[in-house]
């Protein structure tokens, strides 16, 4: 990677040379939300070339950003110290991102690990501070997601078959079914009345007022 360097002292070339080829910060962006096997983050990034994933994750190891890590069935990838400090590099870009992302193209997708950080993203801490505790289960596409919002924290947790047993010790208070389009009521493009009569968000069970909470929560207005 040294061969490529820009040249410069400078912070931001540091960075960019460490992290800004094609696929990188997705994949950084995917073990922000916990260690992957090879195998998974190609499911969790259809569209890269394998060639292009190994050679990602090998120069994200040899820039200290990415390590081998053990799993009960094998070895994963998975953040070092380096690699966790740029969490909040991969939030701003988010929040900046989201301002331009408009309609989806044709075969876009949204994936679980994608959608976690949306979450992650958009969750508005002072907002939720004077709130009751509340689980959402978001259910969108093929996957679902359980929001648990306490106070300032907010923890976000697979729903399946690999993963529900951990998570469902208590039952949620609002069940809903949506999509891409989930983006719009996030956004505040729609509101909740409008995304449930537009059928952009489908209530499984719990109260509808609910949903009101849910926008609040998760909100990340595009810029004026």
């Amino acid at each position: 990677m040294a061969a490529r360097n820009f040249g410069q002292y400078c912070g931001v070339a540091t960075a960019v040379d460490l992290v800004g080829e094609r696929w990188a910060l997705l994949i950084v962006r995917d073990l922000l939300v916990g260690p992957r096997r090879y195998s998974d983050l190609k499911t969790g990034l259809p569209r890269i070339p394998t060639n292009i994933l190994s050679s990602r994750l090998k120069e994200l190891q040899a820039a200290g950003i990415v390590r081998r890590v053990p799993l009960a069935h094998g070895l994963a990838y998975g953040l070092t110290d380096v690699g966790r400090g740029l969490e909040d590099v991969i939030l701003a870009l988010g929040r900046w991102g989201f301002q331009e992302m408009g309609e989806p193209a044709t075969g876009d997708i949204i994936t679980p690990d994608s959608m976690t950080m949306a979450f992650r993203t958009a969750f508005q801490p002072a907002v939720a501070m004077p709130l009751p505790p509340t689980i959402y289960d978001a259910h969108l596409d093929d996957f679902a997601l359980r929001l648990r919002v306490d106070n300032a924290d907010l923890r976000v947790a697979r729903l399946d078959a690999e993963h529900t047993e951990t998570v469902l010790r208590q039952l949620p208070q609002l069940v809903f079914r949506s999509g891409p389009e989930l983006h719009k009521l996030m956004s505040g493009e729609l509101s909740p009345a409008d995304a449930l009569t537009r059928d952009a968000v489908h209530i499984v069970s719990g109260d509808r007022a609910l949903l009101d909470r849910f926008a609040r929560t998760f909100h990340l207005a595009p810029a004026a």
